[in-house]
């Protein structure tokens, strides 16, 4: 079967994708740097709070841990959401960023029927411009609290 020669050059531009995808994971893990803060709780597991990428930050997902006692916020969705944002605006401060550098955020929520309450403790936080955002109710987070909140970050 004879093919087009059109076909086989992209047959071969294909083939010089695929090397070049396999070989990005190796290249990116050469400018990752960790961040982290003292003002946020630690990593309760293995990964880190934030990792630095060039110009973005993608910061892990912040539950409502007091900072200060490692303990958790059981408190109402306002509380745990406002110790949340905190936490990641502590984040964000070690990095020399601002809630204003955030360009994403994911929200993972107990109760969607709590939406209206945690979206104007967020709007406090995000009042010019604020970042893509995607919200999910999830059937459970880490030490059963009410939310979770993830980024990532330009500067």
């Amino acid at each position: 079967m004879t093919f087009p020669t059109s076909w086989t050059r992209l047959s071969v531009a294909a083939a010089f994708a695929v090397a070049a995808l396999a070989v990005q994971p190796a290249f990116a893990a050469d400018g990752k740097e960790v961040v982290a803060s003292p003002d946020a709780p630690k990593a309760i597991g293995p990964y880190s709070q934030a990792i630095r990428h060039g110009n973005t930050l993608y910061l892990a997902g912040q539950i409502p841990i007091d900072p200060k006692t490692n303990q958790i916020n059981a408190g109402s969705i306002e509380e745990q959401t406002r110790l949340v944002l905190d936490n990641l605006k502590a984040v964000l401060a070690a990095a020399g960023m601002t809630m204003d550098n955030v360009v994403a955020t994911s929200v993972f929520m107990k109760d969607l029927n709590e939406f209206q309450k945690m979206n104007a403790v967020y709007g406090e936080y995000f009042k010019d411009q604020p970042p893509a955002r995607a919200t999910v109710q999830v059937a459970r987070l880490p030490r059963d609290v009410a939310v979770e909140i993830s980024a990532i970050a330009v500067k």
